[in-house]
C-alpha cells in the first residue's frame, strides 16, 4: 500500500491497524529549536481518543503518546520525530461473524477488490483508528505555528450540523466548544443533541454530521496558483479523513445560489489597512490567503457499522445480511473535530513553510 504520506515541506507518514500492537507516525520538516513535549501533543489527543462519553465508541484507549526520536532537551532538532501509540483496548472477536461480509457503505469491499487481502479486525488500515496518528502529528504543526506566529494563531472547530439538527452559528462560543462532549458551538442546542443522538445509539443506527474550522492569525499570501492552490491542498487534506464525503471552503457549494453582487467580498482601505465587508471566500482568493479568517467546513458521513441489519454479499458473492456489533460510534463525526484541526494545522504549516522558502 503506497500513500501514506502527506505534505510537501512539513511531511508525515502514519503507519499501523486498529487492531495491531500499535500505531504512529513519522513527522519529516519540522523546524528545529521548537519546544515540543509529550504533554502538549497529549492534550490534542485526549480530544479525539473514544471513551469519553456515552455519545462515541466505547473503546478504552488512552492514545497515549510516546516519542522516539527528533526532540532532545526538550526541542526539535529538525530530524524525524517519531511517534508510537499503542493499542491497549482492541477486541477482535467482535468482528468474527462479519469477516466473510461485506458491510454495506463501508471500505471493506473496495479494499478486497483492490489488494486481494483485508484486515477485517476492526477494519484495519481503513479504521479511524489511524486518524489518532494524524492528529499527532497536527499537534506539532500546532505547536510550531504557534511558535512562529504568536498567540494571534490558532485553528478551532466545531460539529455544527448532527444528522438532521443544526446550530445556531452566530453564537460560536469557543469556549463552550471545549466545554461539551459534541464539540457543540451553540450552548442552546446540546440538550436537543443529546436526546437526538442517544435515540439514534438507541434504535441501532447512527448519522452524518458538519463540522466547520475556522483559523485566524494566519498572514495573507500562503498558497501557490493553480497546482498547490491553499485550497486545494486544504481540501485534500480533510476529504482524506476517514467517512467524509464533501468539504466547503467559504460559503463552498452555496456560492452557486448567490449573485455576483452578494458573493462578492467587498474591501475597504481603513487607516491604511484593508479589511473585507465579508468572507465568502473563507480567507482564500485564487489559492492564496488573503489575511482574513480561514473558514473550511466538511460533511461526514453516517458511521457504516450499525446494528439494524442491511443486505449484502459475502466473500463469494452469496447474497446474505449483515449486522455489525461491537463498539462504535453512534456519529463519528462527533471525534473528528480535532482530526479536522490537525489536517488544517498540517497543511498551514506545510503552506507557511514553502511560502517562507520561496518569497522570503
Amino acid at each position: 500500500m503506497s500513500f501514506n504520506t502527506f505534505g510537501k515541506l512539513f511531511r508525515f507518514t502514519t503507519w499501523g491497524e486498529s487492531h495491531g500492537p500499535a500505531i504512529g507516525c513519522i513527522v519529516d520538516g519540522c523546524p528545529p529549536n521548537i519546544p515540543v513535549s509529550e504533554k502538549n501533543i497529549q492534550n490534542d489527543m485526549n480530544r479525539r481518543r473514544p471513551g469519553k462519553s456515552k455519545y462515541t465508541s466505547q473503546r478504552k484507549e488512552a492514545d497515549k503518546v510516546e516519542i522516539l526520536s527528533g526532540i532532545f532537551e526538550g526541542k526539535t532538532t529538525g530530524t524525524p520525530i517519531s511517534i508510537i501509540i499503542y493499542n491497549k483496548d482492541a477486541r477482535s472477536r467482535d468482528y468474527e461473524t462479519i469477516k466473510n461480509k461485506f458491510r454495506p457503505g463501508h471500505a471493506d469491499f473496495s479494499y478486497l477488490i483492490k489488494y486481494g487481502i483485508r484486515d477485517y479486525r476492526g477494519g484495519g488500515r481503513q479504521s479511524a483508528r489511524e486518524t489518532a496518528s494524524r492528529v499527532a502529528a497536527g499537534a506539532i504543526a500546532r505547536i510550531v505555528l504557534s511558535k512562529l506566529l504568536g498567540k494571534k494563531y490558532k485553528v478551532i472547530g466545531a460539529v455544527v450540523q448532527l444528522g438532521i439538527l443544526g446550530c445556531d452559528k452566530k453564537k460560536w462560543d469557543e469556549k463552550n466548544i471545549r466545554k461539551n462532549p459534541f464539540f457543540c458551538p451553540d450552548k442552546k442546542s446540546i440538550k436537543l443533541w443529546e436526546k437526538y443522538l442517544l435515540s439514534i445509539r438507541k434504535s441501532g443506527s447512527s448519522c452524518g454530521a458538519i463540522i466547520e474550522l475556522r483559523a485566524r492569525g494566519i498572514p495573507a499570501g500562503l498558497g501557490a496558483p493553480i497546482y498547490s492552490k491553499l485550497d486545494s491542498d486544504l481540501a485534500s487534506a480533510l476529504m482524506s479523513i476517514n467517512a467524509v464525503k464533501a468539504v466547503n471552503i467559504g460559503v463552498g457549494m452555496n456560492s452557486a445560489f448567490l449573485s455576483g453582487e452578494e458573493n462578492s467580498d467587498e474591501m475597504m482601505s481603513v487607516k491604511g489597512i484593508t479589511k473585507f465587508k465579508s468572507n465568502n471566500a473563507g480567507g482564500i482568493l485564487g489559492g492564496i490567503s488573503s489575511g482574513q479568517e480561514i473558514i473550511a467546513s466538511f460533511a461526514v458521513k453516517p458511521t457504516s457499522s450499525i446494528l439494524n441489519s442491511r443486505k449484502t454479499i459475502d466473500k463469494k458473492g452469496n447474497n446474505t445480511k449483515i449486522s455489525v456489533k461491537g463498539r462504535h460510534d453512534p456519529c463519528v463525526g462527533i471525534r473528528a473535530v480535532p482530526i479536522g484541526e490537525a489536517m488544517m494545522n498540517c497543511v498551514l504549516l506545510d503552506h507557511y513553510l514553502l511560502n517562507r522558502a520561496q518569497c522570503d
